[in-house]
């Protein structure tokens, strides 16, 4: 059996917050998404046409109507929004190191950095607006270039 990551969740409190992190620092673009009971984003990383592209997915916690969201995916204490739960992180592969680097510094956002010499990867380690680690891992060759 083949597996590939389709997507994943945000639950959040703040939509806007989070839904910026995704747009401003990946990239990625809000685009169409399921008529569900709860307030929501999909981020896209390509095409709106094609749901594979929705790679994020945010839902939103409404304090004021949370019946819908309740029934849809089962109740989740807001305390455990934090960070990234039981989830460590969430990675993708990326390219253009330094373009990436150039942006986080404009728009003021850290990034934790790492090279894995034995596999040939660079990691850029962020934090979204909830505390959930991204990680980004570019060709080692990418920082290597950077350095000399």
């Amino acid at each position: 059996m083949a597996l590939t990551l389709n997507h994943f969740s945000v639950r959040t409190t703040d939509m806007d917050a989070t839904g910026t992190f995704y747009r401003d620092v990946l990239g990625l673009t809000v685009g169409p998404r399921p008529d569900f009971p709860f307030p929501g984003l999909w981020m896209y990383r390509g095409e709106h046409s094609d749901v594979a592209n929705a790679v994020v997915h945010i839902i939103g916690m409404d304090p004021n109507d949370v019946e819908g969201l309740k029934r849809y995916l089962g109740d989740r204490d807001v305390s455990s929004l934090k960070g990234s739960g039981a989830v460590d992180h969430i990675a993708f592969f990326a390219d253009g190191l330094a373009g990436m680097l150039a942006h986080l510094k404009k728009i003021g956002v850290e990034a934790r950095q790492r090279t894995v010499p034995s596999i040939g990867l660079h990691q850029l380690f962020l934090d979204d607006p909830n505390g959930v680690v991204v990680e980004l891992n570019y060709a080692a060759s990418e920082q290597a270039a950077l350095a000399a």
